[in-house]
């Protein structure tokens, strides 16, 4: 089988949790299992649709990406390393808590705390195949004299970001959610995005093919009534606890 076919083959089975013993042999050292959607079972979701294959590491477009890291490295200031550090290590919706004050908790917003778990969980469902099939060599894999900022990994897997990906699924979830801050929350976003470039740690490419998915993702995720369903009780739980916390 040639590698576009196991390539193909992989994306069309994008979400099924067998997926990962099919693609073993294209990433060292070994591939991550794929975990079981939520939200998109029975989907007919297919990102050969959305994504292509990365840049070569000897392309054109790597060398430029990796010059770009290296000048974001160069200018960097001690904050910009930390707020990148503190994104590094939250995945959830709560990075939000920004825009909407100290009651946004999941202490006190338990059925969004639930919903930001699951959303999430998707993230991997998607990304861990694509990462498997391409084995996309890290920038400091590739390019030994930068120097990460953030958590490494010795796996191939830069492509697509999960973060960027887990991120944006969540951002569209709490604009969905909050409509009326929608704005502030996708600017959220989009920084949440590229400390993944402050970090070191991805390619400008990885981000732009994580939007993409996860944009495609999220539209297939509303078809779902379970899901609709769930934002729904998120929505009324944020209004009735937030405006209980602000009475306070």
């Amino acid at each position: 089988m040639t590698q576009l076919n196991r390539f193909t083959a992989a994306l069309g089975l994008l979400f099924c949790a067998s997926l990962a013993a099919q693609q073993a042999a294209t990433t060292p050292p070994s591939p991550k299992a794929v975990k079981t959607s939520r939200f998109l079972l029975g989907s007919a979701l297919d990102t050969s649709l959305i994504v292509g294959h990365p840049p070569s590491d000897t392309s054109a477009a790597t060398v430029r990406e990796l010059e770009q890291l290296h000048k974001l490295e160069a200018a960097r200031t001690p904050q910009d390393v930390q707020a990148a550090q503190a994104d590094d290590v939250e995945q959830d919706i709560f990075i939000y808590r920004n825009i909407f004050g100290s009651g946004f908790t999941a202490e006190n917003l338990p059925q969004l705390a639930a919903l930001s778990t699951d959303v999430h969980n998707e993230e991997a469902v998607a990304s861990t195949p694509l990462k498997n099939a391409f084995a996309r060599p890290r920038p400091y894999q590739l390019d030994s004299t930068l120097h990460p900022a953030c958590k490494i990994t010795t796996e191939h897997n830069s492509y697509p970001s999960g973060h960027t990906l887990s991120g944006y699924l969540l951002g569209y979830t709490m604009a969905y959610i909050a409509p009326d801050k929608k704005d502030l929350i996708l600017a959220r976003t989009d920084v949440y995005a590229q400390h993944r470039l402050t970090c070191g740690v991805h390619y400008a490419s990885d981000l732009v093919a994580a939007r993409e998915i996860a944009s495609a993702m999220f539209g297939a995720m509303l078809t779902n009534p379970v899901f609709r369903a769930r934002l729904v009780a998120a929505q009324q739980e944020l209004q009735q606890r937030l405006t209980v916390t602000a009475s306070r």
